[in-house]
């Protein structure tokens, strides 16, 4: 069982920044973050596969986000520049030992491990 651990959410302006991190006890192959919204689905905001590097992201975000991993601290992070309203949710860490391709495919269903989530509030 891997936990993890998010921190880092809060109430920003639009076109501030944050940063979020999650802290792990065990790295798996394909880190991710996700969000989650009122009467939306649960998406992928970006995945990192941490062997050579590939990452995700959603088409919202590019540009502005950034995935990142540091093993030695145990912690990935999410950092988010200009943001928007509609970035607004709840933001989610997840990890899984899957391949490459299925990281990039960045589908919530193939990720097993979970944190309970940040709220992350842009107002206009």
């Amino acid at each position: 069982e891997v936990r993890l651990v998010e921190s880092g959410g809060g109430s920003v302006q639009a076109g501030g920044s944050l940063r979020l991190s999650c802290t792990y006890d065990e790295r798996t192959s394909c880190m991710g973050w996700f969000r989650s919204a009122p009467g939306k689905e649960r998406e992928a905001i970006a995945t990192l596969y941490w062997r050579d590097g590939s990452t995700y992201y959603h088409d919202s975000v590019k540009g502005r986000f950034t995935i990142s991993q540091d093993n030695a601290l145990k912690s990935g992070y999410l950092q988010m520049n200009s943001l928007t309203p509609a970035d607004t949710g709840e933001y989610y860490c997840a990890e899984a030992w899957i391949k490459v391709e299925t990281c990039m495919r960045a589908r919530y269903t193939s990720f097993d491990y979970w944190g309970k989530g940040t709220k992350v509030n842009v107002s206009s």
